[in-house]
């Protein structure tokens, strides 16, 4: 059954119409051949770009990690036991994170104008409904012996969340924090095609004016800051988790 779903789907898209194929390659290598060299004369001009990127990635990441912290408290199971709290809770997050970060780019440049805010908070609330989900079911997992023993001597539920469940899960949670910030870097450009502004509002415009050399350069300087990114990401982890174990 699986497998003829699987296929239903390839077909249905067409993936196995070979005649769909037969320009593609050329169509890639001309395109290829049209971007090269890169073009970096204008690099003096992408140093805005370039930070407005990043603080939309970080931002977003760091303002939607904070809200989901407390949200995915209400949603796990074994810390909130009322279903007229937690499921409203886990409604609400999934509402977040299925409407795509592009669509909520969309609604807030039509909201608060061009820029980098309307990215911000286009990444902050796809992270929140996204972090939610992975804090909340970070948080079911943990072992509950700890939280029973603080309970049996008085201490409040935000007590237990504080001395019992946060420092068992505080490693995986920065763990993923880190793995989305990664995530919310290409994201942030993406949202440069709805004027969330950036180095993807750069790239689109370079296509759009069929300077290929210059787009090809912009997605080399991308590909360089995504990379740099990966190893801070690489290093928090690695230096946070040492530090845990120690």
């Amino acid at each position: 059954m699986g497998v003829a779903v699987i296929l239903s789907a390839f077909i249905y898209a067409g993936a196995f119409d070979l005649g769909r194929y037969v320009d593609a390659v050329p169509t890639i290598w001309r395109l290829a051949c049209d971007a090269m060299p890169p073009d970096f004369s204008r690099w003096h001009a992408w140093g805005r770009p370039l930070l407005e990127t990043l603080s939309m990635s970080v931002a977003g990441t760091v303002a939607g990690a904070l809200v989901a912290l407390p949200l995915a408290a209400l949603a796990a199971r074994n810390f909130v036991h009322t279903p007229f709290i937690g499921e409203p809770v886990r409604l609400f997050l999934n509402v977040l994170r299925s409407i795509p970060g592009l669509i909520w780019g969309v609604i807030f440049v039509a909201a608060v104008g061009f820029g980098p805010l309307p990215g911000i908070l286009a990444l902050a609330t796809h992270t929140t409904g996204m972090l939610g989900k992975f804090f909340a079911e970070t948080i079911e997992h943990v072992e509950t012996g700890p939280g029973d023993a603080l309970r049996a001597h008085g201490v409040s539920r935000l007590g237990v969340l504080r001395f019992s469940i946060l420092p068992q899960v505080l490693p995986r949670l920065v763990d993923v924090s880190v793995y989305r910030w990664e995530h919310n870097l290409r994201a942030a450009t993406t949202l440069g095609a709805v004027g969330a502004g950036g180095l993807g509002l750069e790239i689109v415009t370079a296509f759009h004016l069929f300077e290929y050399r210059e787009a090809s350069a912009l997605i080399l300087v991308l590909l360089a800051l995504v990379t740099l990114i990966n190893v801070v990401g690489a290093t928090v982890r690695r230096r946070f988790l040492g530090s845990v174990a120690g």
